[in-house]
């Protein structure tokens, strides 16, 4: 009985999430705007479709090319698929910048610039009770992508295991990440055509959410200035500098009064014009390539001392996912190996940005050669380590397990797009070589790890 109300509870929250994403956006969705130009570089506000590009043709598009199995021959035992949630409003901080931003173009902004009328027009729609929400457009990216899911996995992610049991959703407890399972199962339920069925989900912070629980990393870095000091002095650098005084300028502002915060978030308010409304605003005009390439380093900066290869406790924090993700395909193996029937076919896990990005950093993914720094920025355009491509709004990692003439084969893929195993140098290995490669990770002891040196 309890349970059931929990489920009841659960639905009755998505029904008013569906209702306030009517009321809040529906209206200002466009689907025929032109893309702004610097799309690319929106970081992690970045739509999943301008980073696979293909996909805003077809969103139900599968790169085929690409998503291959090791072999013809091998058969699909097993996915596990990390995501990120979908599509969100600005948090309560970012509202408050975009109203002091709007303020000051509003009170202060002069001249003969053609779009000025444009910009002053332009009315603030950001509500406080909207911080950090699901998007209908974050509610379409994951039905979308489990639909994807479905075509490329049509053995695996079934009607029979989707009503077996057979498929488990994990999710963080934050209610975009919970919005966001439930929209990936409604993605799952239209194409299954069972609209009127439940599939139980369970919320897991150890695993979705363990960077707020590990105090080493909380400590050392979450709460300490000092630990993203490379992303403070990018900011306060020549190159922000550079786009601070060219809007500054193009407004006529007082450079005193339009700080390279200002500059950032009028750059991050076409981003969410854009994401959440389809709109190509007169904002995306303030900023050029150069402009938006600045900001993204800027943004990538931050990322990379607080999610990612930074420090090393930053990626070590994600032990305890690492450890899960392996052991869910070790047991697949192992049942697939004894002739049962595989238990947990897929596993979907919702979480954040800090879910998954320091899990990939963990696996090696996306390292450069030489680490990001605030004057190295010119040298690292082509950079590996970009938040745009790594953990834009649903972005994930898929670990595919696959069983092969010649043994079980893992293949990884970030953003369905297959990528080699570090120090393996191919893109399906044998499993038993991929836990060779990562012997001194797996059993990694996630309290040792994250205890506070007395």
């Amino acid at each position: 009985m309890v349970e059931e109300l929990l489920r009841f509870n659960a639905v009755l929250r998505f029904a008013v999430f569906l209702a306030f994403l009517s009321f809040s956006n529906g209206a200002a969705l466009s689907s025929d705007a032109d893309i702004p130009t610097n799309a690319q570089y929106f970081n992690t506000k970045t739509r999943y479709q301008d980073f696979n590009t293909y996909l805003r043709e077809n969103i139900l598009a599968i790169n085929i090319s690409a998503v291959k199995p090791p072999a013809p021959t091998c058969t699909p035992v097993h996915f596990t698929i990390i995501a990120r949630h979908g599509t969100r409003f600005p948090t309560s901080e970012n509202i408050k910048k975009i109203g002091a931003f709007d303020d000051l173009v509003k009170t202060e902004a002069n001249g003969d610039l053609s779009y000025l009328s444009e910009l002053k027009a332009w009315k603030m729609w950001y509500k406080e009770d909207m911080a950090g929400h699901l998007t209908e457009t974050g509610r379409e990216d994951h039905i979308h992508l489990a639909q994807r899911m479905v075509e490329t996995f049509p053995s695996l992610l079934t009607k029979e295991n989707l009503q077996g049991g057979r498929v488990k959703f994990i999710t963080s407890s934050v209610p975009r990440c919970i919005n966001s399972t439930l929209s990936f199962q409604l993605g799952l339920k239209e194409w299954f055509h069972l609209e009127g069925e439940e599939f139980p989900y369970t919320v897991n912070d150890t695993l979705m959410r363990f960077f707020a629980s590990c105090e080493r990393f909380v400590e050392t870095v979450l709460n300490n200035p000092e630990a993203a000091i490379q992303a403070t002095l990018f900011k306060n650098g020549p190159e922000m500098e550079t786009v601070q005084r060219k809007v500054a300028d193009l407004l006529q502002i007082p450079y005193d009064k339009f700080t390279a915060d200002l500059a950032e978030t009028g750059f991050y308010l076409c981003a969410y014009e854009w994401t959440i409304r389809g709109l190509n605003s007169p904002w995306c005009r303030l900023y050029d390539r150069a402009d938006a390439e600045v900001v993204d380093y800027a943004s990538d900066l931050g990322l990379y001392y607080k999610k990612g290869y930074g420090h090393k406790i930053d990626s070590m924090a994600s032990c305890v996912l690492f450890n899960d993700l392996f052991n869910r395909l070790e047991k697949a193996a192992n049942e697939f190996r004894a002739g049962q029937p595989v238990s947990e076919v897929v596993t979907v896990e919702i979480g954040h940005a800090e879910t998954l990005l320091p899990l990939v950093t963990l696996l090696g993914l996306f390292k450069d050669k030489t680490p990001l720094t605030a004057d190295n920025y010119a040298s690292q355009l082509n950079r590996a380590f970009n938040g745009g491509h790594i953990v834009p709004y649903i972005g994930n990692l898929l670990a595919a397990l696959y069983d092969c003439p010649d043994g079980f084969r893992l293949q990884l893929r970030v953003n369905e797009r297959p990528v080699e195993v570090p120090g393996l140098d191919e893109f399906s290995p044998l499993f038993k070589d991929v836990k060779e490669q990562y012997q001194q990770i797996l059993g990694c002891n996630q309290e040792a790890i994250c205890k506070m040196s007395k």
